[in-house]
C-alpha cells in the first residue's frame, strides 16, 4: 500500500491497531501455558520525561522480551519505576523554591512527601506513554513502584535478616556529605562520573616546630576550611625529607624532592621520615575554645603513614580526622582526638570563634582563614589548583567530609559469598565480572542511611535510655509491637512522618523506643525487587518458578556497584542464591561530539523530540545495531545512517508491493518450488540468516543479529532484486513474497512498527492478525545450499572487479562491452551463473580462457581470494555505442516518468525532441523498441507544447527534451 517508511504518523496508527485489537493481551494468552522466561526490569527513575539515553536500554529490553515471546515463552512483562530518594526530593525542592532541609521542615514533611509522591505518579505516567510510543510492550497496569508498601516492607524483612545475622550496626565515621542535600553520600553512590575538574584556592602553610626556633613544617592543602580540625601531620617513613634554609634564616622541613619550593634555599640536612616521628608543633587555631576542649592534654605531633605520596604537595599531609575518611581511620588506629567541625547544615559548630555558624564552603570562610594565617605569618603561598573533586550525584554540589552517626551493613561476612555468586553469573560484557569482583573485593561496609525525608523509613527502633536497638520486619510485627502511635500511622504508607509516630517497647529495658528518623539508601529499593515483585512473600513455590531472573539489562557504568551490587547483596542475605542468570550492560548515550548530555549544557535530546521527528523504529535500529559495550553517539548523522540501511529493506518491499499489483499476481501457497538459480540462492540465504539472527539473540547479541539482517537485506536488494527486475514471473513473486514474509517476522522484535505495517499487507486470511502473534521462524536446513552460495559469491566478486575496471576507464554501466575473459576459475560456473555475470556487468559474451593476445584496449583484473583472473575488452565500437545510447534513452524516460509522478504501469504519450542530427538519427532507429519498455502508448520524435510534463536533459553532452502527456 506504499506506506511511508518510518513515519511517526503511521507508527501511531499501528499503536491504535494494537490497542483496538488487544494484540498484546492475545500474546499473553497465547503463551499462557508455555515454558517461562523470566525478565527482571531495572526500575527507571520516575522523575523527569525520558531522554534518548533512556530509550536505548528500554529498546534492548523490549527486543529480547519480544524475541522470547515469539518463541512461545511465558513472561511477566512487568515494568518498574524507581520512586524514592534524593533524585525526586531535589526536583520537588526546586519546584517549591527550597534551598535547605529547614525549608522542608518549615513547609511540612507530610506535605513535602505528598508532593514527592505526586511527582512520581506524574512522571511515571509520562514515561509509560513514552515507552508505549517507543513500541515497548509491558503489562503497564501491573508496573511495580518502589514506593509501594510491598516493596518497603520487603526491605524491612531484609534488614531484620541482616540484624539477626549481626550484619547491621550504627557506626561513627567521617563520610562524604552533601551540604545542600544535608545527607551522607555512600561509597556506592560516588561514581567516577561524579568527580569534576574544579579549580580551588590552595595554600602552602608554615607550622612552627616546638622547641626549634625558626623551624617550620611546610604543608599543603586543597581544603583550607579543614585546617581548624588539624590534629597531626603525617609523613612517609621511607621517604627522604630535607631541612631547607632560606635567606631569611627560616628552616623548612619538607620532602627532599620538593626542596626547590624554597626559593634560593639550601639543604642543611636530609633524614628519613621515620626520624620525624613524634616531633611536636604548634597548632594553627589552638586558641579556639572547641579545639582546646577536643584536644585536652593531647599535643600536635608528627605520625607515620605509608599512604603519603610524592606526587602533590610537600610530602607532609595535614590530618583532620573530623574532615576526611582516611584521617578518621588513622585517628582510630593511632588514638588521635577528633575535632568535629561541622553540623548537619555544613556550618561550623559553636566554639570556633568567628567561623561558628558560617557555611564551611563559603568563600568568606576561606578568606578569613587565609587572613588569619597571614597575620600569624603562617602563609607561605596561595595559588589556584585544578583537580578532580567529588560532587553530589544528584544536585552536583561539592561534597565535604564530616563525622556522622550512620547505619551500615557489614560486608566482610558477605564478601566471599558475594564473589562466589558473581562467578556463577554470565556477564555481558565479560569484563563486567572482573569489575564486579574488584568492587566486591575492595568495597567498604554499605552505608544505608540518609538524613532525609522521602524514602524507605528504616525500621530501626533505638532506645534512648539504654541504647539498645532492634529491627522490625514488617507491618504485622509493627502492629504487634506498637505501644503508641499506631492509630495515627494507620491508613498511611510506611513513610515519614506518619511512621515516625509509632513507638515500641524496648525489649531490654521496657522503655519506649522510637524509630530512627533516617531513610534508606535508594539502592535498597531497587535491590529487593526480585523478592517484592515475584511473589516471594505470597507464594514461595510460584516465586521459585520465576527466580532467579533469566536476564536483566541496564546501563553498565555505575550499576556494577549500585543495582547489580544491591541485587547480589540482598539476595545473598535472603537466600544465598544468584538473583539473575545473565546481565547485559550497555554504555552511555552521548551527543554527536561524544560529550555527556546535560540539561545545563543544553545538549540533552529529549525522547519526544526525537521520536516525533525520526520515528521509533529508526531509533530502535540505531540502538540495536550499536555495540552495547561502547558508548553511543546520538544525533542526526547516526539516525540518518540507520534510516539509510533500513530504506534498502523498505525499497525492496515497495518494489514488490508496486509491481505485483500491476501484474495482478496472487500468492499461491501450493506453487511448486522455483528452480531458478536466484530463487534457490535467496531462499538458502534466508535460512542462513534465520539461524544467525536466532543464535545471536539467544546470546543477547543485538549487534550481531542486526548485522546479519543488514547483510541479508543487502544481498536481497543489490543482487537478488537487481538481477531479477526483468523477470516478474510467478516464481519470482512467490519467492520474494516468502522472503519478505519471513523477514517481517525476523524484523518484528527490532522494528515492531515497520514489520507490522508490511505484515498487514502480506498476510493472508489464514495468518495470525499481527506479526507479533506469529511464531519465530525456524531455519529449513534442506533449503541451505552452501555450494550455490559459494558460486554466487564468486560471480559477485568477478562482477565487482569488472565494475572497478569500468570505473577506472570511465565507462558507465549502461554502455555494453563486447567480451570478458575469465580463467583459473573454480569449476561449476554453469550457464545460469554465466548469464548473471553478463547481465550484471553488461558484457555481450564471456570466454572462459586466457586470451592469446592482449590488445591495448583490454584491462586486466584479479579476484585475489579466489585465484581467478579476468580481462575486459574496453573498446567501444560504433555498434556498442548505439546500444549504450538506447539504454540512456530508457533511463532518461524512466527518470522523467518518475519526476512526473506516474505509476509504473501507467501508459502515456511520450515526446522526444533534439536539435542534434546524430541524436535524431539514433533515436529514430530505436524508437519502436522503447515503446514497450517505457510503457508508452506512442512515442513521437518532436517537441510538443501541450504536455503535462516537460524537461530538458543531457546525454553525452547533447541536449534532449522529454515531454509526457497523461
Amino acid at each position: 500500500k506504499n506506506k511511508k517508511p518510518f513515519s511517526p504518523q503511521s507508527e501511531k496508527e499501528i499503536l491504535k491497531f494494537w490497542r483496538k485489537n488487544r494484540i498484546f493481551e492475545k500474546l499473553i494468552a497465547k503463551n499462557k501455558n508455555k515454558k517461562r522466561w523470566s525478565f527482571l526490569d531495572g526500575p527507571i527513575t520516575a522523575n523527569n520525561p525520558m531522554g534518548v539515553h533512556h530509550a536505548w536500554g528500554r529498546t534492548l529490553k523490549d527486543l529480547f522480551q519480544r524475541f522470547f515471546a515469539m518463541r512461545g515463552r511465558k513472561q511477566r512483562f512487568q515494568n518498574g519505576f524507581d520512586c524514592q530518594g534524593l533524585w525526586v526530593e531535589v526536583e520537588v525542592e526546586k519546584e517549591l523554591g527550597m534551598n535547605s532541609k529547614k525549608d522542608i521542615e518549615d513547609f511540612g514533611i507530610a506535605e513535602f512527601v505528598q508532593r514527592c509522591k505526586e511527582r512520581v505518579l506524574k512522571y511515571s505516567k509520562i514515561q509509560t506513554d513514552q515507552s508505549i510510543r517507543l513500541g515497548q510492550w509491558m503489562d503497564w497496569d501491573n508496573s511495580y513502584y518502589t514506593m509501594s508498601d510491598e516493596n518497603n516492607y520487603a526491605i524491612w524483612h531484609f534488614l531484620k535478616k541482616c540484624w539477626q545475622k549481626d550484619l547491621l550496626y550504627k557506626g561513627r565515621d567521617s563520610v562524604p556529605w552533601c551540604p545542600r542535600c544535608g545527607t551522607a553520600i555512600s561509597q556506592h553512590e560516588i561514581l567516577s562520573e561524579e568527580y569534576q575538574e574544579l579549580i580551588h584556592k590552595t595554600i602552602f602553610f608554615k607550622i612552627p616546630v616546638l622547641e626549634k626556633n625558626n623551624t617550620y613544617f611546610l604543608v599543603w592543602t586543597t581544603t583550607p576550611w579543614t585546617l581548624p580540625g588539624n590534629v597531626a601531620l603525617a609523613v612517609h617513613p621511607d621517604f627522604d625529607y630535607a631541612k631547607v634554609k632560606n635567606k631569611q634564616g627560616e628552616i623548612f622541613i619538607l620532602l627532599k624532592e620538593k626542596a626547590d619550593l624554597i626559593q634560593d634555599g639550601k639543604i642543611t640536612e636530609v633524614l628519613k621520615g621515620e626520624k620525624l616521628t613524634g616531633l611536636k608543633y604548634k597548632g594553627l587555631f589552638d586558641e579556639m575554645p572547641q579545639i582546646k576542649k577536643s584536644l585536652g592534654k593531647y599535643e600536635h605531633s608528627v605520625i607515620l603513614w605509608k599512604e603519603v605520596t610524592q606526587k602533590e604537595g610537600t610530602g607532609i599531609v595535614h590530618i583532620a580526622p573530623g574532615c576526611g575518611q582516611e584521617d578518621f581511620q588513622i585517628a582510630g588506629e593511632q588514638n588521635l582526638p577528633v575535632i568535629d567541625l561541622s553540623d548537619g547544615e555544613s556550618k561550623y559548630r559553636d566554639g570556633f570563634g568567628k567561623l561558628s555558624g558560617q557555611f564551611v564552603g563559603a568563600g568568606k570562610v576561606r578568606d578569613w582563614i587565609f587572613k588569619n594565617l597571614e597575620q600569624k605569618d603562617y602563609v607561605f603561598k596561595i595559588e589556584d589548583y585544578q583537580h578532580r573533586y567529588p560532587t553530589c550525584w544528584r544536585c552536583k554540589s561539592e561534597l565535604i567530609f564530616r563525622v556522622v552517626d550512620e547505619w551500615y551493613i557489614k560486608m566482610d561476612p558477605l564478601r566471599k559469598s558475594l564473589m562466589q555468586l558473581t562467578e556463577k553469573i554470565s556477564w555481558l560484557p565479560k569484563f563486567g565480572r572482573e569489575m564486579e569482583l574488584d568492587w566486591l573485593k575492595n568495597m567498604h561496609d554499605w552505608l544505608i542511611s540518609k538524613k532525609r525525608y522521602w524514602g524507605l523509613a528504616l525500621p530501626i527502633f533505638e532506645c534512648q535510655k539504654c541504647g539498645c536497638f532492634e529491627v522490625i520486619g514488617g507491618k504485622k510485627e509493627l502492629k504487634e509491637r506498637t505501644v503508641e502511635g499506631f492509630e495515627e500511622f494507620k491508613g498511611h504508607s510506611p513513610h515519614r512522618p506518619w511512621v515516625d509516630k509509632v513507638k515500641i517497647a524496648c525489649k531490654k529495658c521496657g522503655q519506649k523506643a522510637s524509630r530512627i528518623l533516617d531513610v534508606g539508601n535508594p539502592w535498597l529499593d531497587a535491590g529487593i525487587v526480585p523478592y517484592s515483585t515475584m511473589g516471594y512473600f505470597e507464594d514461595k513455590e510460584s516465586w521459585k518458578k520465576w527466580f532467579p531472573a533469566d536476564f536483566i539489562c541496564e546501563s553498565f557504568p555505575g550499576q556494577f556497584k549500585n543495582w547489580f551490587y544491591s541485587l547480589l547483596a540482598m539476595s545473598c542475605v535472603l537466600e544465598n542464591k544468584i538473583p539473575f542468570e545473565v546481565v547485559l550492560g550497555h554504555g552511555n548515550v552521548l551527543d554527536e561530539k561524544g560529550e555527556e548530555m546535560h540539561k545545563s549544557k543544553g545538549n540533552v535530546i529529549w525522547f519526544d523530540e526525537a521520536v516525533d521527528e525520526e520515528g521509533a523504529d529508526a531509533m530502535r535500529w540505531l540502538y540495536c545495531s550499536t555495540n552495547p559495550f561502547d558508548n553511543l553517539l546520538f544525533g542526526r548523522k547516526a539516525i540518518s545512517e540507520a534510516k539509510r540501511k533500513l530504506l534498502i529493506f523498505w525499497n525492496v518491499y515497495n518494489f514488490f508491493a508496486t509491481y505485483f499489483k500491476i501484474d495482478n499476481w496472487e500468492f499461491n501457497p501450493k506453487a511448486k518450488k522455483s528452480k531458478h538459480i536466484l530463487d534457490r540462492w535467496i531462499e538458502s540465504k534466508l535460512q542462513i540468516v534465520i539461524e544467525k539472527v536466532t543464535k545471536s539473540l539467544e546470546k543477547f547479541d543485538s549487534q550481531g543479529a542486526t548485522q546479519g539482517l543488514e547483510d541479508f537485506i543487502s544481498d536481497l536488494s543489490l543482487w537478488y532484486l537487481r538481477r531479477s527486475r526483468k523477470r516478474r514471473d510467478d516464481d519470482f513473486y512467490n519467492t520474494l513474497y516468502k522472503v519478505l514474509f519471513g523477514l517481517t517476522k525476523l524484523m518484528a522484535p527490532f522494528l515492531p512498527f515497520s514489520a507490522e505495517a508490511i505484515y498487514q499487507d502480506l498476510k493472508t486470511a489464514k495468518d495470525p492478525e499481527s506479526v507479533h502473534l506469529t511464531d519465530w521462524p525456524k531455519a529449513n536446513e534442506k533449503l541451505v545450499n552452501a555450494l550455490l552460495d559459494k558460486k554466487m559469491g564468486l560471480i559477485r566478486k568477478i562482477s565487482q572487479v569488472v565494475h572497478t575496471i569500468r570505473a577506472k576507464n570511465h565507462i558507465k554501466l549502461r554502455q555494453p562491452l563486447s567480451e570478458l575473459y575469465i580463467w583459473n576459475e573454480p569449476e561449476g560456473l554453469n550457464k545460469e551463473l554465466e548469464n548473471l555475470i553478463l547481465d550484471e556487468v553488461n558484457v555481450e559474451k564471456i570466454i572462459f580462457k586466457k586470451p592469446k593476445k592482449i590488445n591495448k584496449n583490454w584491462e586486466a583484473g584479479i579476484v585475489t581470494d579466489e585465484r581467478c583472473s579476468l580481462m575486459l575488452n574496453c573498446k567501444i565500437t560504433e555498434e556498442l555505442r548505439k546500444k549504450g545510447e538506447k539504454r540512456d534513452y530508457i533511463r532518461l524516460i524512466q527518470q522523467a516518468r518518475k519526476m512526473a509522478g506516474l505509476n509504473p504501469g501507467q501508459e502515456v504519450l511520450i515526446f522526444l525532441g533534439t536539435e542534434d542530427p546524430a541524436l535524431k538519427q539514433s533515436i529514430s532507429k530505436v524508437i519502436s523498441d522503447l515503446k514497450n519498455i517505457v510503457k508508452a502508448k506512442k512515442i513521437k520524435q518532436k517537441r510538443e507544447k501541450d504536455v503535462d510534463f516537460g524537461k530538458e536533459f543531457s546525454i553525452n553532452g547533447k541536449k534532449i527534451w522529454i515531454g509526457i502527456k497523461f
